[in-house]
């Protein structure tokens, strides 16, 4: 892979029948029972009813469906377009957007969280990552939250993204290793930071 380039677009490059089976195995995960909605409950959690939220990174709309169905406003966006149209497909409602995270300007701002779930960051090209951090920030409204997971081993070190995000201008208030609030330890193998 070359240094700077994003994970994803290279992914589907190499394999282009990858989008499929991405797709394929959220539905049978879905149909099969599995919690998928773990980083959608924690951000419900956090914000007050009806509130407004971006879901950065969107892919097939599992995260903003859920908020979406509990009452939120959600704007999803996604780099890829064959992603947004899963999600509108499978998850009418949410506004569904195809856009690239490092050059996001979105006619509203104001929102109570933008959320970026399933390791989109540790996927973007690393010479984006503290503009896409820097927008993330500009969309939030008063006393808002951006709140970032991925996984180690991604390429992505976790001490480098948190240098990353007070670059960007974001402060922490909270790091725990997993979406159902277990603490953060130097021994973690997932990071979700909560940063304000």
């Amino acid at each position: 892979m070359a240094e700077d380039e994003n994970a994803w677009l290279r992914r589907k490059a190499e394999e282009p029948g990858h989008v499929g089976w991405y797709v394929q195995r959220f539905r049978d995960l879905a149909a099969g029972g599995a919690d998928l909605a773990g980083e959608a409950r924690l951000i419900d959690a956090m914000v007050p009813r009806g509130a407004r939220i971006l879901d950065a990174g969107s892919g097939t709309g599992r995260v903003g469906a859920f908020l979406h169905a509990a009452g939120h406003e959600v704007v999803g966006v996604d780099l890829d377009p064959e992603l947004v149209a899963v999600a509108e497909q499978d998850h009418p409602g949410p506004t569904w957007l195809v856009g690239d995270l490092a050059q996001l300007e979105l006619p509203v701002a104001g929102f109570h969280a933008v959320v970026c779930a399933g390791n989109v960051i540790a996927f973007v090209a690393p010479s984006t990552r503290v503009e896409i951090l820097r927008r993330f920030k500009a969309h939030l409204g008063e006393g808002g939250r951006v709140v970032v997971g991925f996984g180690a081993g991604r390429g992505y070190a976790f001490d480098d993204f948190r240098a990353d995000a007070a670059a960007a201008g974001l402060r922490e208030d909270l790091l725990l290793s997993t979406w159902d609030l277990r603490p953060f330890t130097a021994a973690s193998e997932f990071l979700v930071a909560v940063l304000g």
